[in-house]
């Protein structure tokens, strides 16, 4: 499973796998669980083995859902674990979950015995572009096709209130593309 999940990404031999797997720590998180603090640095990287995570932003009172993940997704707060600065956001467990860790000094150690880990960057990357997605102009039916297209599971992990803040539309907004189905 690892092996198809990193191909996405780039190219590793077995025994880059191998020397990636054993970097791995098994984490398990109950519901509710905090993975990253609001003001903590973020200093690890998740692969979602089973469950589902979001990270969200405090607005007000209101939850304001950044990124929502599932079954093989990579979690992280992309500024805060590049540039080693006090997250903005928070990572918590959805559901009980299931989850692969690896830290930053782990990846650094992996860089340096193979330029070949450089590509887990590109991971990294590919969660920032999904979180700016519904940042730019978008109708609210683009939105949802988008997520159709790209990630229907999570359709079935969350709530529709949840999904709408993802989508930044509001629920009824949501409500009248989805009657559209």
């Amino acid at each position: 499973m690892l092996q198809a999940i990193l191909n996405k990404v780039g190219r590793f031999s077995d025994a880059d796998l191998a020397l990636l797997e054993e970097q791995f720590v098994r984490r398990q998180f109950k519901k509710n669980e905090v993975l990253l603090a609001e003001g903590a640095i973020c200093q690890s990287v998740f692969l979602v083995q089973t469950g589902a995570v979001y990270q969200f932003a405090i607005d007000d009172i209101d939850e304001n859902i950044i990124d929502l993940y599932t079954t093989n997704d990579w979690v992280m707060n992309y500024q805060s674990f590049v540039g080693q600065k006090p997250s903005v956001t928070q990572i918590k467990a959805y559901t009980d979950c299931e989850t692969l860790e690896l830290n930053i000094f782990k990846v650094h150690e992996l860089i340096e015995t193979s330029p070949v880990f450089f590509q887990l960057g590109k991971i990294m990357e590919q969660g920032m572009q999904r979180i700016h997605f519904f940042d730019n102009a978008l109708t609210p039916q683009q939105k949802y096709n988008y997520l159709l297209d790209t990630k229907p599971q999570l359709l079935q992990q969350f709530p529709l209130k949840m999904i709408a803040s993802y989508l930044k539309i509001t629920p009824e907004t949501l409500s009248r593309v989805r009657a559209n189905y």
